[in-house]
């Protein structure tokens, strides 16, 4: 992995000013990001790797992956600034029968990191879409 500690410093970081960051006026992450059609086709990238890597595997295993990268990308458009609405269902409540771990948390942000590279989402705009998604961690991690 390039940057093995980048995701897990953004998280903590992006832990201490919390949901501050979640909603913006401001577009600019949502374009670093290439748009909606960039932000899916890291998603199709990120899905594609879920599945394949054999931690995260068994939480996939009986997922529409089609529906799952259209709800991602959904997510993280909403998140960057973008005009989309994420319509799923909570993550407290998507995650709290799936046994998640913090060492599956932090798998699965280094798959998301792996897709961003892959995609070449410039480095601080990684970041920046980790520091927003972070506090999600709260409502995924359903165990110890």
């Amino acid at each position: 992995m390039k940057h093995p500690l980048r995701a897990l410093l953004a998280l903590t970081a992006a832990g201490l000013i919390g949901a501050a960051h979640a909603q913006t006026a401001d577009d600019s992450l949502y374009r670093a990001w290439g748009q909606k059609a960039g932000i899916q086709a890291v998603m199709q990238d990120f899905v594609t790797r879920l599945v394949a890597d054999a931690r995260m595997a068994p939480f996939f295993k009986n997922t529409n992956r089609d529906n799952l990268v259209t709800q991602l990308t959904e997510q993280l458009c909403q998140q960057a600034g973008g005009p989309c609405v994420y319509k799923g269902v909570p993550m407290k409540e998507a995650h709290a029968d799936m046994a998640i771990g913090r060492r599956d948390f932090n798998a699965l942000v280094e798959v998301l990191q792996q897709s961003m590279d892959a995609r070449g989402i410039p480095f601080d705009a990684q970041n920046a879409m980790l520091a927003r998604l972070a506090p999600m961690h709260r409502d995924v991690i359903t165990r110890d």
